[in-house]
């Protein structure tokens, strides 16, 4: 009898064995990162945001980079991502509007199924593309644009209708705590209720239309702080067709201020977040040295 213990014991283990080393040589999955215009310094976030995710081992990253503002139409007409080639696309960008092409390109990928990552000011972008405005939900317009939506201290939901009370902006940056809205998606699962998250703006009065949003994580804008009293959406997704659109509004970086950026709590977000876009699950862990409900953690490589 102990012997069939031991030679089923050692199938067990032979078998959980096999099922990690087929996981770890499971192809990366390629996310493409698009930059090239921001009012952000979007050519030292890129590096680093793309070796964040290569150092996962879950993606393989390329990166994709704009014309300049104001550049000839011909390198416009050269500027045609390959969306399809990808399992998520990371956007990177914001700045004038990119050509028709290239935008009928991405809403096909994203309702066929692809998956799309927004950070940070990329959601300022493309406010006259209506197609863009349903992916992110929410964006960086004035109050005239759209509803705004909200959370109260106990967490009930409200959408401020357009024109009435502020719209997009943010006191000075400071480190704050992100609440945890839904414990029980994949990519928020295992964190603290609370976490702190390094010196970074906190953006309020987002204003879209909202449709369909999923509110991960919200951050409590306070009026000391020059904000607006309320909860703020700071992690959201919003499915668009068979794909699905993951928003992050963490992330701000300025001149050589990239603290924001170097926060373990913003790049396990960035990282489950585009692994959830691109597959609908979440394998990579929450790390050990991840935020706490009062400590703030930077990666050591934080300036």
């Amino acid at each position: 009898m102990l012997a069939w213990r031991i030679v089923g014991l050692t199938l067990v283990c032979g078998l959980w064995a096999l099922s990690v080393n087929e996981a770890q040589a499971a192809e990366p999955l390629k996310l493409l990162i698009v930059d090239g215009q921001n009012n952000h310094n979007w050519q030292a976030m890129t590096p680093l945001m793309k070796g964040d995710l290569e150092k996962t081992g879950r993606f393989k990253v390329d990166v994709v980079t704009s014309p300049p503002a104001k550049a000839e139409p011909a390198a416009w007409d050269a500027f045609r991502p390959d969306f399809a080639k990808y399992d998520v696309v990371l956007s990177n960008y914001n700045g004038q509007l990119w050509p028709e092409p290239v935008r009928k390109s991405l809403e096909a990928y994203i309702v066929g199924g692809g998956g799309l990552v927004i950070v940070h000011a990329a959601n300022n972008a493309f406010p006259e593309w209506p197609e863009w405005n349903k992916m992110i939900g929410l964006g960086w317009r004035d109050n005239k644009f759209g509803e705004r939506v909200i959370l109260d201290d106990q967490g009930a939901l409200s959408r401020i209708l357009k024109g009435d009370g502020p719209g997009a902006g943010h006191g000075p940056q400071h480190e704050y705590p992100v609440e945890v809205r839904d414990a029980e998606h994949p990519v928020m699962k295992g964190m603290p209720k609370l976490w702190m998250h390094a010196d970074d703006e906190l953006y309020h009065g987002q204003r879209g239309p909202a449709e369909n949003m999923h509110i991960l994580g919200t951050a409590f804008s306070s009026k000391d702080k020059g904000g607006t009293g309320a909860h703020e959406p700071m992690i959201w997704w919003i499915p668009y067709g068979k794909g699905r659109v993951f928003t992050t509004v963490l992330g701000h970086t300025g001149g050589n201020d990239l603290v924001a950026i170097r926060c373990v709590g913003f790049i396990t977000v960035v990282a489950r977040g585009s692994e959830w876009a691109a597959t609908g699950k979440v394998t990579l862990p929450i790390p050990a040295d991840f935020p706490t409900a009062d400590k703030v953690s930077l990666v050591p490589d934080a300036k």
